[in-house]
């Protein structure tokens, strides 16, 4: 990923925290925000009670930057999203991690199973 499609600051993962349009399943919480800009941005959580070792933690955050990046054509270019990996990322293997991700994102794109927090 480059660097300009990387959340990192708080108050941007606040904002798109707060809209609370989020979409989850078995590994990820996807949550999303419209921009007017022309590119996308992702953010990455990958908590401590996932793993207390960072190797463990980093080397998720990688397989999901990859995931990313080979998946282009299932994310919209003017949106914000937050990915919260869950626990049981731990235990998946890439290629159920991929298609997930794939589903998670086309069920975004097409409106369904959204929700949204009170």
């Amino acid at each position: 990923m480059k660097k300009i499609n990387i959340i990192k600051e708080n108050k941007d993962f606040a904002t798109i925290l707060n809209k609370r349009k989020f979409s989850k399943n078995k590994y990820y919480t996807i949550y999303y925000n419209d921009k007017s800009e022309k590119y996308y941005r992702f953010g990455l959580s990958v908590g401590k009670k996932i793993s207390k070792r960072a190797v463990d933690r980093n080397k998720l955050k990688r397989r999901l930057k990859s995931i990313i990046d080979n998946n282009k054509n299932y994310y919209q270019n003017s949106k914000d999203y937050i990915i919260i990996m869950k626990e049981s990322c731990l235990e998946a293997t890439y290629s159920e991690l991929e298609k997930a991700f794939q589903d998670i994102m086309n069920n975004i794109n097409k409106g369904e199973k959204n929700e949204t927090k009170k």
